[in-house]
């Protein structure tokens, strides 16, 4: 936000607007002018507290990243963020001219198929621009038929060719899995550190964890949610950036909101709107890893033995080698914690047993 401040302070949107019209009169080339110098103008203001986070990570022993191999994914993402955010913009600012009281829910609208596009085409093409892949089959093929086996037992079929082991171990340390794509994109990855530090019940219950976000549909239901809530944030996008035009217009030297230079106060209302949305989209992602913790318990009951004391003990091995606070105040658990807490998580798959009770259990009958 404070250096979106300084953007607006030293006008540079006014004088790349000027410059992208020097070039050309048709809005269409201006574009490609305008944005690209905007956002990376933005990126190398940034860039030094990238750095330092990266300085700090490297410091704490959770990145193993050269400086040369940073920069060279920093470049890429600048690239790959840039292009994007260029097509978006032409789009934006088509609609804000097209409809200046309602474009943000004609904005609304054209996000939805791009959204589900980048979810389709990210782990596919993006993610491999990052870190290498292999098929867990290729490299873990005994992994794999037990991998089968809990797949078969929450009746799920998910083939072999979607499931990876990503070479994390060239950059960082840390332990992890996920489940990302959409459609024929979908697959699970698995970090080789967790393959390399973990025992086999322990990724037998991330998997669990990642397949439980499969078979509940975790992606598309928080994606509906989190869309319906982008709705209301862009109309209060919309009521603050067109608030703060008319308070600091004149001396940022922006003309109205559909002039090129207005994109970086519509960028600054959106970390706004967005900073006081985080606890909103933070706590629907903590309800959903919530119930995929519960999935995997169910699911590997049986298979793996004592599954509770396992899962407590992989919680315990991952906090250790991620660093994570053992114990956070509930407000930076409430407004930061996409995931539960560490103790939060420790204590649920320590104790969660349906079987012993008698009762049945929430997912896997």
């Amino acid at each position: 936000m404070v250096i979106l401040w300084l953007v607006l302070a030293w006008r540079l949107g006014p004088k790349y607007r000027d410059w992208a019209k020097r070039v050309s009169c048709r809005r269409f080339v201006q574009v490609f002018i305008f944005t690209p110098l905007l956002i990376f103008t933005i990126a190398l203001l940034a860039l030094p507290t990238d750095m330092w986070d990266h300085w700090l990570s490297h410091s704490y022993g959770l990145s193993v990243q050269s400086w040369g191999s940073y920069f060279a994914d920093w470049a890429k993402a600048q690239v790959i963020f840039t292009i994007g955010a260029t097509v978006l913009v032409l789009i934006l600012y088509a609609l804000i001219r097209h409809s200046p009281r309602r474009w943000w829910f004609y904005f609304w609208v054209a996000l939805i198929p791009v959204i589900v596009f980048a979810l389709f085409v990210e782990p596919i093409v993006v993610e491999p621009l990052f870190f290498k892949f292999e098929p867990l089959q290729t490299t873990h093929p005994e992994l794999v038929k037990k991998l089968e086996q809990v797949m078969q037992r929450g009746g799920m079929d998910i083939p072999p060719q979607r499931m990876y082991e990503m070479k994390a171990s060239v950059k960082t340390t840390a332990l992890n899995a996920y489940v990302t794509g959409v459609g024929a994109s979908k697959r699970v990855v698995v970090y080789d550190t967790l393959l390399a530090k973990s025992s086999e019940a322990g990724v037998l219950l991330t998997f669990g964890h990642e397949m439980g976000h499969y078979v509940l549909h975790h992606i598309p239901k928080e994606v509906a949610i989190d869309l319906v809530i982008l709705l209301l944030l862009l109309y209060a996008l919309s009521r603050l950036a067109d608030w703060m035009i008319k308070r600091w217009g004149v001396r940022w030297g922006i003309r109205e909101l559909g002039d090129w230079a207005s994109l970086p106060v519509l960028i600054l209302a959106l970390n706004m709107v967005g900073f006081v949305a985080d606890p909103i989209f933070n706590g629907i992602s903590r309800h959903f890893e919530h119930e995929a913790d519960r999935y995997a318990l169910e699911v590997l009951h049986g298979i793996v033995p004592n599954e509770n004391q396992a899962d407590v003990k992989d919680f315990e091995m991952d906090g250790e080698v991620n660093l994570q606070d053992p114990d956070p105040s509930p407000f930076i658990k409430f407004w930061l914690f996409d995931h539960p807490s560490l103790p939060e998580r420790i204590a649920f798959v320590g104790t969660y047993n349906p079987w012993r009770e008698g009762e049945s259990p929430k997912y896997v009958k």
